[in-house]
């Protein structure tokens, strides 16, 4: 019979093994999207001729396509995420800012006659990044506290916001600006692992790394937005990655 350290490595063995099947899936579905790149960037191409797309602005929307294909295919391949869903991550609603629903997010929702309604914080940690397909919380402060799949020690983060060439109102300023990440304990000490700037006018997905030498292993990371780049009433958050390393958490 195995006693209870035996359990815990026989979970701990079976959550890698999970992991390491989702890994694969994911490499598999990079090769994929890799050799079908070229061909998806064509269509998108003839869509916006289709739909009477300025010139330049049909470059700009390519070249900002072709960039997140490298970005998603180098986060995938070099750095898994595991502030993903579908790997386990979820959401600590009880530590996280409530949900913005006001008259202004409506109104913005409800223009692009997809969503009449905002968004969980959950929404971070899908892959989607179609216009309006954000978490937003009220005014330009606000925090979501991500519950990681298994304890990992941070190496980088990736957050990603829409351009202003995709967006409904040609406008960004709801995209987060200063942030700081900071990882948490089972205990919910909170240790800073850095303070950074997401920039509007670069790539859509921008990645940072961690600051504080030998961070450690967390269970959670706190994202904690400190200000937007202009407006008043919300800010949105479209995703957010986890990088790191899995390790072995002892409670002996």
């Amino acid at each position: 019979m195995s006693g209870p350290h035996g359990s815990e490595q026989e979970l701990l063995g079976n959550l890698e093994a999970s992991v390491k099947q989702e890994l694969q899936d994911f490499k598999q579905k990079v090769t994929q999207v890799a050799s079908a790149s070229g061909r998806i960037l064509q269509i998108v191409r003839q869509v916006l001729k289709d739909r009477a797309v300025q010139e330049e602005q049909i470059e700009e929307i390519l070249q900002l396509a072709e960039v997140s294909f490298k970005k998603v295919l180098q986060n995938y391949v070099v750095m898994p995420d595991w502030a993903l869903e579908s790997m386990g991550a979820s959401i600590d609603e009880e530590r996280t800012s409530k949900t913005y629903g006001g008259q202004g997010m409506m109104t913005w929702l409800l223009s692009l006659f997809t969503f009449s309604f905002a968004n969980p914080p959950v929404a971070i940690l899908q892959p989607s990044i179609i216009p309006g397909d954000c978490w937003p919380f009220q005014g330009s402060q606000g925090h979501v506290v991500i519950r990681l799949p298994q304890y990992i020690q941070p190496t980088a983060f990736t957050v990603w916001h829409i351009s202003k060439a995709v967006s409904p109102s040609g406008e960004v300023v709801s995209a987060p600006r200063e942030f700081t990440v900071l990882g948490v304990d089972e205990a919910m000490a909170e240790t800073v692992l850095g303070t950074f700037t997401y920039d509007v006018h670069k790539e859509i997905a921008q990645t940072f790394y961690v600051q504080k030498e030998l961070p450690g292993t967390f269970c959670y990371i706190k994202f904690q937005v400190r200000s937007n780049w202009g407006n008043p009433e919300y800010t949105c958050v479209y995703r957010v990655q986890v990088h790191g390393m899995p390790a072995r958490h002892d409670n002996a």
